[in-house]
């Protein structure tokens, strides 16, 4: 009967395998931390009222028409055109990418890094850009202009539909 109990030995553990534990299990740490700082380097960061997300831009009357508005850390202009319509415009140049201001004096968009313009409602006026300035969707809710940067809509032509007018025409 004494046969069938097994007697089990364990073996000290040795300094050599214990510093092999302790170091593997280091490495496994520090590699996971590594990973969620990678994560945390590549996840989108969006926050409200700021580029990637949805920007309250203010109410449609502080708007006059025929007005370009820039949003910095939205990176866009709004722009309300002079038939009351509105437009948000990636103030990103189409050709490589450069910032592209307002000219009030001109009353056009001007790209200093090639001299591409663009109309009021981003329609090219003078090339090498190739399309018109991308725009974002812009939502008119109880007279608020809201402005979604995390939704870039690039266009071949300008067009009326791009606009959004205020219901009742305020």
């Amino acid at each position: 009967m004494n046969r069938e109990i097994e007697q089990t030995t364990t073996k000290p553990v040795t300094r050599r395998n214990f510093l092999k534990v302790v170091w593997g299990m280091a490495g496994a740490l520090a590699a996971a931390q590594a990973g969620g700082v990678v994560l945390s380097f590549l996840s989108p960061r969006t926050a409200a009222g700021e580029f990637g997300g949805v920007i309250e831009a203010g109410q449609a009357v502080d708007f006059p028409t025929g007005s370009v508005t820039p949003f910095t850390n939205g990176r866009f202009y709004l722009v309300r055109m002079d038939d009351g319509g509105f437009i948000a415009l990636y103030r990103k140049c189409s050709h490589l990418g450069c910032t592209v201001p307002w000219d009030q004096a001109q009353g056009k968009f001007v790209c200093p890094c090639h001299a591409s313009a663009f109309e009021m409602n981003g329609q090219v006026l003078n090339t090498p850009a190739p399309r018109p300035l991308d725009r974002f969707p812009v939502t008119i809710e109880n007279g608020v202009v809201t402005v979604n940067t995390g939704e870039i809509i690039q266009r071949d032509q300008a067009s009326a539909a791009d606009l959004v007018y205020v219901e009742g025409g305020g």
